[in-house]
């Protein structure tokens, strides 16, 4: 069983950064990936940005250009570096281990991030 912890949330003011770290129990091998996701009040769950055990990223074009998603050399933390954040990023921001070949998703608690303005 995987488990995830996210860490790094807070209040922040509009054009500010904040840093998410999520610590799997495992490390990120090649073929699987880690993602984080975030869910706004009333809204679905939407996919922010994803690494892969090779190292490839992905952004969605809401965050892309602001979000950086990037992995420690233990392969065990991966990091969402957020910067120029809008008040329409606020949320609750999950981190998700993905063992592809088993199909299987480890989730995280959860951290809310909040964006004044």
């Amino acid at each position: 069983q995987v488990q995830v912890v996210e860490s790094g949330g807070g209040l922040v003011q509009a054009g500010g950064s904040l840093r998410l770290s999520c610590t799997a129990t495992v490390m990120l091998f090649s073929g699987n990936a880690m993602a984080w996701y975030r869910q706004a009040p009333g809204k679905q769950r939407e996919l922010v940005a994803t690494i892969t055990g090779d190292g490839l990223t992905s952004s969605s074009d809401s965050v892309k250009g602001r979000f950086t998603i990037s992995r420690d050399n233990t392969r065990k933390t991966v990091y969402l570096q957020m910067n120029t954040l809008k008040t329409e990023d606020t949320a609750v921001y999950y981190c998700a281990y993905r063992d592809l070949p088993r199909k299987k998703d480890y989730w995280g608690q959860g951290t809310q991030v909040t964006v004044s303005s």
